[in-house]
């Protein structure tokens, strides 16, 4: 099974269905395995007076509750169930984060193939036995984590019911866009080494490169951001592809993925054929006569690679020569007595 590609929507909809789905269909366009949206009420999610993230500010322009911009940009329940038919009409699979317990509760019955854990929620224990019950495999973001935290959900998914095998590990760093200089990346390694989970990685950072090298690194999910337009408002616009670049992301991760193999070195059939003009052969140096010894005077190793390899000289040199050669004449090995 190659890399699952989320796009993640989130809440690049601006609360506005028709944007929905049309990144829908940019998604499904673009190569993406599932979309992504986030599923939540935000009476649940925030206190009424707590302020935004820093780069909610930066990047909204505006300084207002994070109730507030939460409350604008909540996707309604009726919407979910439109933009599975989307899903479903342009072949993408259709997922969503849930931020609060009752919106867990409306996704189990949507039936998704997987439950993603938002980072923010890796510390909440009420959360966390929920998930575990969901009854579908889970992708647990780590963002703002260490590995103790980690451990800690890790352990709370298993205790309450959770198969190994069905928890995926996103490392992750919640920031938007990410400083490349912070990301990382060789924590995917960690997060294998430690706990033997299938790990992948969300990815916020500009450009492509950076979870293009992730999967070069084990990532078996890529998660990234996509918007229709990073100049529209909202929080999470500037640290997102837009379509055309997102496309250019998925071909390059099929690229890298057919590139990684299998780990086992073979010689292809391309590479035996170059070896016949690429490697070298012993071949006589100089006029070699029947009945001459042949030395290392006489013999010497020269391209094509389709005779005796230079590997077996020490086995030749003092034999004597059963014919007659001729400056860079293939040494034949049926010709040669002691």
């Amino acid at each position: 099974m190659g890399c699952i590609v989320i796009a993640e929507a989130g809440v690049n909809h601006n609360g506005n269905f028709e944007i929905a789905k049309s990144l829908v269909q940019a998604a499904a366009k673009s190569g993406a395995d599932y979309i992504k949206f986030q599923t939540f009420k935000a009476e649940a999610l925030a206190t009424k007076k707590v302020e935004q993230a820093e780069y909610q500010k930066k990047n909204t322009n505006l300084i207002e509750t994070q109730y507030r911009m939460l409350k604008k940009l909540e996707l309604k329940d009726e919407c979910h169930l439109k933009l599975i038919k989307e899903c479903k009409k342009f072949q993408i699979g259709f997922l969503s984060s849930a931020f609060d317990l009752e919106s867990m509760k409306f996704l189990k019955a949507l039936d998704m193939d997987y439950l993603k854990i938002p980072s923010g929620e890796i510390t909440n224990l009420p959360y966390l036995k929920a998930a575990a019950k969901f009854g579908k495999p889970i992708i647990l973001s780590t963002g703002m984590s260490c590995l103790g935290d980690i451990e800690s959900a890790l352990n709370i998914l298993l205790e309450c019911g959770c198969n190994i095998n069905n928890i995926n590990i996103l490392h992750c760093s919640t920031e938007y866009p990410a400083n490349k200089n912070l990301v990382n990346l060789n924590f995917i390694k960690t997060l294998k080494e430690t706990f033997g989970v299938n790990v992948g990685y969300s990815d916020h950072t500009k450009g492509i490169e950076i979870a293009i090298a992730a999967v070069a690194l084990g990532a078996r999910i890529i998660e990234k951001h996509l918007t229709l337009d990073q100049k529209m408002e909202g929080p999470d616009h500037m640290a997102s592809l837009e379509p055309i670049e997102f496309s250019q992301m998925v071909q390059s991760i099929k690229s890298i993925e057919k590139a990684l193999g299998s780990g086992v070195k073979e010689v292809t059939a391309v590479e035996k054929d170059n070896a016949k003009v690429v490697r070298k052969s012993l071949v006589a140096i100089k006029k070699i006569s029947k009945g001459d010894v042949l030395t290392y005077k006489n013999v010497g190793c020269k391209r094509p690679g389709n005779g005796i390899s230079p590997m077996h000289i020490e086995k030749i040199i003092g034999k004597v020569s059963g014919k007659n050669y001729i400056l860079d004449q293939l040494i034949e090995m049926n010709f040669l007595a002691n």
